[in-house]
């Protein structure tokens, strides 16, 4: 289901926004953008990528978020279906349609402007347009305070996210990923850009990557005889591994693009910099 454009939604908001008062949020980042919104107490159900804040974990899991079971959905009688967008499968979606509840879907996004816009359509959804519009401001500017900083730095360091160091293969990001874009915006370069998405990496394309960092999401650097990722063979040969630099951060916090992005790309630059 393709998301709907910002003017959609506008024109879509008297069916939904500020009358729902039941809503079953689906995705992390729109479950936080309703908390930053202050509308949390309207969701009566989230899905199983929504973990924070923390408070929205004692709510009904509907399922994850591009598996969503519509028994699961409709059985909490929503009158407002709020989702990031690749929400389903396309039948559940389907069903939830022919059951005339609103479904409104926000629009991904790996940029500053498009998180602001992010926000701007939550903020439509749930008839709060000029809340969301001040949050959205922020969010840009903060963000671009960070660029400013990004831009002073001589040489950038160059990141390698793994994002999984399971039985000693590396999967890493290429280009066209969350992280590479977060990377991007943190005033980094990724390290590999041969490939489009996470592929598998040999040791020599660890090696030829020579990242000065590594990052990944926490609970995910463990292994390798209790020493972490950085005693792979490859990896330990690279600066990062020379160095010690390994950069944990929260998935979610990460990766998700909601309303805590301007904050994550500053504490990873602070990660990627520190002496900045």
């Amino acid at each position: 289901m393709k998301a709907l454009a910002l003017a959609a939604l506008l024109a879509a908001a008297p069916l939904a926004a500020g009358a729902a008062e039941r809503i079953v949020s689906v995705g992390g980042s729109v479950t936080e953008t309703i908390a930053a919104l202050g509308a949390l107490d309207r969701v009566v159900a989230r899905d199983t990528t929504s973990s924070w804040p923390e408070e929205v974990e004692a709510l009904p899991d509907v399922g994850y978020v591009r598996r969503l079971s519509p028994e699961g959905v409709l059985s909490v009688a929503p009158d407002l279906i709020l989702a990031e967008e690749g929400a389903g499968p396309p039948e559940t979606v389907a069903v939830l349609e022919r059951a005339e509840i609103p479904f409104v879907t926000v629009p991904d996004a790996t940029d500053a402007a498009g998180v602001a816009r992010k926000v701007e359509a939550v903020g439509v959804a749930l008839g709060l347009e000029a809340r969301a519009a001040a949050l959205a401001e922020r969010i840009e500017t903060r963000i671009a305070e960070t660029a400013a900083r990004a831009a002073a730095v001589e040489t950038p360091a160059r990141v390698l996210f793994v994002l999984s160091a399971e039985g000693g293969r590396l999967l890493a990001s290429g280009s066209d990923t969350a992280a590479a874009a977060m990377i991007d915006l943190a005033g980094g370069v990724n390290a590999v850009t041969g490939f489009e998405g996470y592929k598998p990496l040999t040791d020599e394309a660890v090696l030829a990557a020579a990242p000065d960092v590594v990052l990944m999401m926490e609970g995910r650097a463990e292994g390798h005889g209790g020493a972490g990722v950085l005693s792979h063979p490859a990896l330990a040969a690279t600066p990062a591994g020379r160095a010690g630099r390994l950069v944990e951060m929260d998935g979610l916090y990460l990766l998700g693009f909601g309303p805590r992005t301007a904050e994550a790309v500053a504490d990873l630059h602070a990660a990627l910099y520190p002496g900045g």
